[in-house]
């Protein structure tokens, strides 16, 4: 029954998406961003399902799960963050992505203001390429610790899975059924939540039992704030709320925002997504809790795999399915976005000079996705630290430009790319020195990129 109930939510997100070729134009500004016509509803919950993700159902669980109470300043700082992004920048993406020729992230930050940055648009092609395909490979693998809990089914088979379901209908519809998808996928993986929570409060006998049962754990589990110094305390909340800003230089968010039919509708698109995503965060935090007390810690327990053994502990089968189901609805609405980012960059971005040629692009798509197959076959870093990694990555090199962009800023070339190389260099050299306890990575490298703008610039004027 599980099998069953999971393999029909399968079959009708990969339905949904095959149907919005009925919608399709048959060309590749269509294929790569709908031809920004896409109404703020679905953009809306289209983007907040791309930035949920495996990361939600299996990372920030397992985090709660070990944390307790006190990852709530993880949502509560992060979902800051990203307001104060949309607040300042989303208006400005939206207009300057309505020029003709932009299509991808790369096309917006070369031509943003009427420039022709060709070298500038070839990196940010390779460098999203680079990153958004490790990115793609955690939502598979986060796909596949669901199977291998539930349905007994080793790694490579739910890899396999989510990848050739994610194949055929971005294939197939490109952007638009990968919108599609996400709608269906974002009122699953609410549902599939909602649920858990029901069930495992009634699984107490109720709320105050629950909570006598959480006050159990240890004394400090369900502290708000986390046992280190105030110093401590503040440096990760900061870094949190920096972190959530950047999803502005997440290249597979960023497209959702250029999709959108008219600028006017940026404060429609706006309630959804933040409706959406403080609800589901919010349930994703109670869900890690009860996950605690139902399944105890014990050595060797992977925290990444409480959900799916939660959902097997408490619910009737046909809705292990669907939990199950909206797991893997969290992989593929994040994974088929960054593979349908990775095509417009290496379609528009490195190969600038290339015939838009939509067989071309389709092609893109399958090379970028087996790759990312690949990655997640082979590499045994956590789903928390690899998307982690390759978000503050692409934050340090693309935020810090954005911003500069939004706030009426002409960035010459030179200086550009030597802000989008020195961000995510500052961020990897921080970890490598084992800093990152101090404070998250992405903060010293967006500081480090817009340095670089801001010596520049001092230079510039002491010159003249």
């Amino acid at each position: 029954m599980i099998l069953v109930s999971f393999c029909a939510f399968l079959l009708l997100f990969l339905i949904i998406g095959v149907i919005s070729i009925t919608k399709s134009k048959k060309t590749t500004e269509d294929y790569l961003i709908a031809g920004k016509t896409v109404p703020p509803s679905l953009v809306g919950l289209s983007a907040i399902a791309t930035n949920s993700s495996g990361f939600m159902f299996i990372g920030m669980i397992g985090v709660t799960y070990t944390w307790g109470l006190s990852s709530v300043w993880f949502m509560i700082s992060w979902i800051l963050g990203d307001f104060l992004a949309s607040i300042l920048t989303v208006k400005k993406i939206q207009q300057a992505s309505r020029q003709e020729n932009i299509h991808s992230y790369g096309g917006l930050l070369a031509h943003w203001h009427g420039t022709d940055y060709r070298k500038l648009r070839i990196l940010v092609g390779l460098l999203t390429v680079f990153f958004l395909i490790f990115y793609a490979a955690a939502q598979l693998k986060a796909g596949s610790k669901a199977t291998s809990s539930l349905l007994e089914w080793s790694p490579e088979i739910g890899v396999l899975l989510s990848a050739s379901i994610v194949l055929i209908y971005s294939v197939a519809g490109g952007i638009r059924a990968s919108i599609w998808t996400d709608v269906a996928q974002s009122i699953v993986m609410v549902v599939g939540m909602v649920l858990l929570m029901f069930f495992g409060i009634q699984f107490f006998g109720g709320v105050e039992e629950t909570l006598i049962k959480l006050s159990q754990v240890s004394p400090i589990y369900m502290n708000w704030m986390p046992d280190k110094s105030l110093v401590l305390i503040a440096l990760f909340i900061f870094g949190m709320v920096v972190a959530g800003f950047t999803v502005i230089g997440q290249p597979h968010i960023v497209i959702r925002f250029m999709s959108l039919n008219h600028v006017q509708n940026i404060n429609k698109m706006r309630a959804f997504y933040y409706g959406w995503y403080t609800l589901f965060f919010a349930a994703t935090i109670v869900v890690g809790l009860l996950a605690r007390i139902i399944i105890p810690e014990v050595e060797g327990f992977d925290a990444e795999s409480a959900l799916p053994h939660m959902a097997s502990t408490l619910l009737p089968h046909i809705l292990v399915g669907l939990i199950l189901a909206a797991l893997f609805a969290a992989t593929m609405s994040t994974a088929d976005s960054q593979i349908l980012a990775c095509s417009a960059s290496i379609t528009r971005d490195v190969f600038q000079n290339s015939p838009h040629n939509l067989a071309i692009t389709k092609l893109a798509t399958f090379i970028v996705l087996a790759t990312a197959v690949a990655i997640a076959l082979t590499h045994t870093e956590t789903v928390f630290t690899l998307v982690l990694d390759a978000w503050g990555m692409l934050a340090s090199a693309f935020t810090p430009l954005v911003l500069l962009y939004a706030l009426g800023r002409k960035v010459l070339e030179p200086v550009a790319i030597a802000m989008v190389i020195i961000g995510p260099l500052t961020f990897v050299l921080w970890n490598h020195f084992g800093l990152g306890d101090i404070i998250y990575a992405v903060v010293p490298g967006i500081i480090a990129s817009l340095s670089v703008y801001i010596v520049t610039l001092g230079l510039r004027m002491r010159s003249s």
